[in-house]
């Protein structure tokens, strides 16, 4: 590389030489000066950054700081402070970059008030829509003010055992899930937590996040001490817990064969544990997916919940509060009843009667069974409902529907389950609030009623329209 030798744009006149000597000891005494000078500069800096000067000038009494104090947390409260998450172990998700570390601590949110307590009879019905508030805190609080803005009072979240204590047992991490809960309180918005998920050290082998498959914990005292944990830790500020998930699939038992003996057994000793520290939290049993399918890999959700009530001895007095159900309209509008379906090929998939389940009305034939058991008395709360847009999954494409015709079946089941289903029916979940990290290659996101940026779909714009 080669210098530019150029004169300077800035050059000095040239020196006479008679004088230089005197000149050049003249800059070398300036420039001894000026390094003392810089030395004891930065020392006095160092010092004070110690809080050396301050030490000098306070009374020994006295305690200095420098950062504000955070007011003491409420005896319930959880210390939620946002950070950033671990590696996703669950489909659809995807973690930010962790910040690089600061010298000075982040001050500890100051967690939001405690719900009032409410009422167990829930409004037939009461709007509410699953959210993903796990990884993203941003996209968190938009969708949970997007939720607030269109009149929704609940949110649907899945609290995966396996995300707060998956490394080994006794290992929480909160971190998530004290944002998440922080955020709703914040917002006035009551919280379903979807419960399930073993992890690898509770379950081992279960878990595949490619085929979607899990299943429930090989000692049940490993999954009773999180419920300990998590209870204590959010009493006051989680309304209802939703126990597992679809367990009438194999897929969602570790690959065994749907057991619903098994299930009323895991119902059982979590309404316990929960209501032994909260007797507040509205326990609600699993939605179960609607199939004709019987065999070792699926039962239909009408069999599946007769045998659970046998399970029972015909008493959900302490296994659950609220019967939980599935209800995806499939191809049908809203309005349509089980026997039009299963008589219409066009509606149930050329299976005949048996194709009555893909009506969104199905929920009544379950609620058959619970007034046959003399449940008439407890509610139902739709988990999850709604329509498909989906053009590319074959699997799905044939019950699609197109945007408009959508929001339209939305808005077409609150109004029908006001009309017909009140008192029994209470909360019902939309699905979803789009997580952030979704495509169009993935199939949740034609079911969804905004898009991964928060764009409302024609469900939502006319959910909001909907009288609450």
């Amino acid at each position: 590389m080669q210098y530019d030798t150029s004169p300077s744009e800035f050059s000095e006149t040239p020196i006479p030489s008679p004088n230089r000597k005197f000149v050049f000891i003249g800059i070398a005494a300036f420039a001894a000066v000026a390094l003392v000078v810089c030395c004891i500069g930065i020392v006095g800096i160092a010092y004070w950054q110690t809080d050396g000067f301050a030490a000098l000038t306070t009374s020994a009494t006295e305690t200095p700081t420098r950062v504000a104090r955070v007011n003491a947390t409420p005896t319930n409260a959880p210390n939620i402070k946002p950070t950033a998450p671990p590696p996703a172990s669950t489909p659809g998700t995807a973690p930010t970059k962790k910040p690089p570390p600061t010298e000075t601590p982040e001050p500890t949110a100051t967690p939001a008030p405690i719900p009032k307590i409410k009422s167990p009879k829930m409004n037939s019905p009461e709007f509410g829509a699953q959210a993903f508030l796990w990884w993203r805190p941003e996209t968190a609080d938009r969708d949970l003010g997007l939720a607030r803005a269109a009149g929704f009072t609940w949110v649907k979240q899945s609290f995966s055992w396996r995300d707060i204590e998956g490394a080994k047992k006794g290992a929480f991490d909160w971190s998530n899930a004290d944002r998440a809960i922080q955020l709703a309180n914040a917002k006035g918005i009551d919280i379903l937590a979807r419960m399930d998920n073993a992890p690898e050290w509770a379950a081992p082998g279960c878990f595949n996040a490619a085929k979607k498959t899990m299943g429930p914990a090989k000692n049940q005292q490993d999954w009773v001490d999180f419920l300990k944990a998590f209870v204590t830790r959010y009493k006051g500020r989680v309304r209802a817990i939703e126990i597992w998930n679809e367990p009438n699939l194999a897929r969602e038992w570790c690959n065994r064969p749907p057991n619903p003996t098994e299930y009323a057994t895991l119902l059982k000793i979590s309404y316990q544990t929960i209501k032994a520290i909260d007797p507040n939290i509205m326990i609600i049993s699993a939605g179960m997916t609607p199939t004709t399918r019987n065999d070792d890999q699926a039962m239909p959700d009408a069999l599946y919940i007769e045998r659970m009530y046998t399970a029972m001895g015909n008493k959900s007095d302490g296994y659950f509060d609220v019967l939980g159900v599935h209800a995806p309209g499939f191809k049908a509008p809203p309005e349509m009843s089980p026997d039009d379906v299963g008589k219409n090929p066009t509606y149930n998939n050329n299976e005949g009667a048996a194709g009555r389940i893909y009506s969104f009305r199905h929920v009544e034939d379950i609620r058959k069974i619970m007034v046959a058991k003399g449940d008439s008395a407890k509610q139902i709360a739709i988990l999850e409902f709604g329509w498909t847009m989906d053009p590319i999954h074959p699997e799905y494409s044939w019950f699609k529907v197109d945007e408009q015709t959508h929001g339209k079946y939305v808005e077409g089941a609150y109004q029908y389950a006001k009309k017909n289903w009140a008192p029994w029916i209470g909360a019902m979940f939309v699905i979803y609030f789009a997580n952030p990290d979704w495509t169009k290659d993935n199939e949740e996101y034609w079911w969804s009623i905004t898009d991964p940026e928060g764009n409302p779909r024609a469900a939502y714009i006319r959910v909001k329209a909907l009288p609450k």
